[in-house]
């Protein structure tokens, strides 16, 4: 995360709060039932923030089953193919507007900067 520059250290600014971040850990299996890989990943808690003071906008990509069905209706009716995708990292490369700090990840404190926050 340090090579990739995706975050500065800084102190934090009066009237800011530092949102925390937790590790998730997840185990990949292959059909026998066999780890294959040990995948983690680090998030943001999020649950914290307040709307008006830490952001102004909410949006999440769910799409209503109304939608989903109407336009797989559609697309039957007029023969067209429909093709499936899960996508789970829509947004893991956005650039964001606003200024957001971050608790330095647990494992991953600089050594004499410990109270520091990171600027993503």
């Amino acid at each position: 995360m340090k090579e990739n520059k995706t975050w500065v250290l800084v102190d934090l600014p009066p009237g800011h709060r530092p949102i925390g971040l937790k590790w998730v850990f997840k185990l990949k299996r292959d059909e026998q039932g066999a780890i294959v890989k040990h995948k983690a990943h680090i998030v943001a808690k999020g649950y914290i923030q307040q709307q008006g003071i830490d952001y102004d906008e909410v949006f999440a990509p769910v799409a209503r089953m109304e939608s989903v069905r109407m336009l797989l209706t559609v697309a039957a009716q007029r023969g067209w193919l429909v093709h499936h995708m899960d996508v789970k990292s829509a947004f893991l490369n956005g650039e964001l507007k606003e200024e957001v700090y971050v608790r330095q990840p647990p494992g991953f404190v600089t050594a004499g900067h410990e109270v520091k926050n990171s600027l993503l």
